[in-house]
């Protein structure tokens, strides 16, 4: 296990030291990023509920293992159900964002959708050609892939 996958609860409360003195800038991003009808109310009070809940829930842990809904800096896997193929986003701020590599800002239109899904649930996945059924497979932290890609970010 990599210095990085034990330091995951550390990376979430700098995540929501982040939002806090960014809080600005990232609701201009989600205001002029999300269609005013897919937009919700106290879209970051209610992530940084959640996010704050799954701390107080370990944290007598030094690790969280087990993630029960998607939240920034996750991998999430996808199985798409008409052919049973899956595929992984790592969700991530919008500076980080990849979407060729798999690194999804969790304001692109799929990052919204994903967000806060628990494993196992089924929803209508909007893309530009139409609807996707998927279901949310594995939920996992995503530290190694987001160092990785920081890393080559650099020597680029």
């Amino acid at each position: 296990m990599s210095h990085n996958q034990l330091a995951n609860k550390e990376f979430f409360v700098d995540q929501l030291v982040h939002i806090d003195e960014n809080i600005k800038e990232l609701t201009n991003l989600y205001i002029s990023s999300t269609p005013v009808d897919e937009r919700r109310k106290h879209f970051f009070s209610l992530y940084v509920l959640e996010l704050e809940e799954l701390l107080k829930q370990n944290q007598k842990n030094n690790v969280i293992s087990f993630f029960p809904k998607v939240f920034i800096g996750t991998k999430v896997t996808v199985m798409y159900e008409d052919d049973h193929e899956t595929e992984d986003y790592v969700i991530c701020f919008p500076e980080q964002s990849d979407p060729d590599n798999g690194f999804i800002s969790f304001l692109s239109p799929v990052g919204r959708q994903l967000l806060l899904r628990k494993i196992g649930e089924q929803l209508l996945l909007k893309v530009p050609t139409g609807e996707l059924s998927v279901s949310i497979k594995e939920i996992s932290f995503a530290g190694d892939w987001l160092e990785n890609k920081e890393r080559q970010s650099k020597e680029a």
